[in-house]
């Protein structure tokens, strides 16, 4: 595959990449981003791994999210020499880090996914009730 167009952003400012709060943010709030940091924070991860532990993800889609990971420093890839070539992902000790607040974050919506599904259904019933 071609690393010409890997769908990596590239955002330089000057030399240096530009990182604002929000841009980290963003990405590690990705749809596809926490659950890979969840996973490779338990351990190193093979690509098939990873895989099956999001089933909705497609393959250029992690493929992006491993490198972009990669890129801003919460992820190491690792390559075996070896027939077929093994590849792991492991979690930096900057992404460990995240994974602590991470799971804090994952127990609050498991805390609160009740609540908020009933406070959702009150919304949509409102919502679509004729004015009086």
């Amino acid at each position: 595959m071609s690393q010409g167009n890997s769908g990596v952003t590239h955002e330089v400012s000057g030399e240096h990449a530009a990182c604002t709060v929000l841009e980290v943010l963003h990405r590690i709030s990705g749809k596809w981003a926490i659950g890979v940091l969840l996973h490779t924070s338990r351990g190193p991860a093979r690509f098939t791994e990873l895989e099956r532990a999001m089933p909705d993800i497609s393959r250029r889609m992690l493929t992006l999210t491993l490198r972009n990971l990669e890129r801003d420093g919460l992820l190491t890839r690792t390559v075996y020499a070896t027939v077929p070539p093994r590849v792991e992902y492991r979690a930096t000790p900057m992404a460990v880090e995240l994974y602590e607040s991470l799971t804090g974050l994952t127990a609050w919506a498991e805390r609160h996914r009740t609540a908020i599904a009933e406070a959702r259904s009150a919304y949509d019933q409102r919502d679509t009730e004729p004015d009086a």
